[in-house]
């Protein structure tokens, strides 16, 4: 059952996002930031966080997970730290995520030969 609440969280989230890019003039870059500025906000808002305690990795995969994470990462460490925790507190809880996707892109351009596909 597990699956398929992340099954469906995730693709409601990437549904929305396939909407935005079809009916707005945005591009994919400002909705991929807004997604994860969207995330920060409603875990402030503390409407997120059920989200994510009902779909699981559907709702922490995609980038409002990242904004949850980012925004977990600042409540926890302002706790521990104090102010000095908003400046660490969100890249210290995605670090891991950073550094794997810094190392994939990485072993991708190493793997395959980029072009430009102009015509």
């Amino acid at each position: 059952m597990e699956l398929l609440k992340a099954f469906l969280c995730g693709g409601l989230l990437c549904a929305i996002g396939q909407v935005v890019i079809d009916k707005t003039q945005l591009t994919p870059a400002r909705i991929l930031t807004g997604y994860v500025v969207a995330g920060v906000f409603l875990t402030a808002l503390g409407i997120y966080g059920p989200v994510v305690d009902w779909g699981g990795a559907g709702a922490t995969v995609p980038l409002l997970g990242f904004g949850y994470a980012l925004a977990n990462g600042v409540k926890k460490a302002v706790a521990e730290q104090g102010w000095l925790g908003v400046l660490t507190g969100g890249l210290t809880a995605t670090a891991g995520g950073i550094a794997a996707a810094v190392v994939f892109a990485l072993l991708v351009a190493l793997i395959f030969k980029a072009s430009d596909k102009r015509q």
